[in-house]
């Protein structure tokens, strides 16, 4: 039913996920540091939704840029509904 490794996983993979947005934003502040690209921050957000919206709200990274603002919002409701059918389907 629950396997709780893959609960773990999921965690540690939104810490990273969470770390990457925060060290993205200090590396904003510092102009010769080299910054991880929009594309890598978003693929990341597939694995690490929530890991990404609470970098992108604890940290305000990328909040006004559109491609966030509303990209990591589909990318979580799309998450959701995968998990309630595949929830669903083990269930029946």
């Amino acid at each position: 039913m629950f396997n709780g490794n893959l609960f773990y996983i999921y965690i540690i993979i939104n810490l990273v996920v969470f770390s990457i947005y925060g060290l993205d934003k200090v590396r904003s502040f510092n102009k010769t540091s080299e910054r991880f690209s929009e594309n890598l921050l978003l693929f990341l957000s597939l694995f690490g939704v929530f890991g990404a919206f609470l970098g992108m709200q604890i940290y305000h990274h990328k909040t006004k840029k559109p491609k966030f603002k509303y990209g990591v919002v589909v990318i979580f409701v799309v998450e959701l509904i995968l998990f309630i059918v595949y929830s669903c389907s083990k269930a029946s």
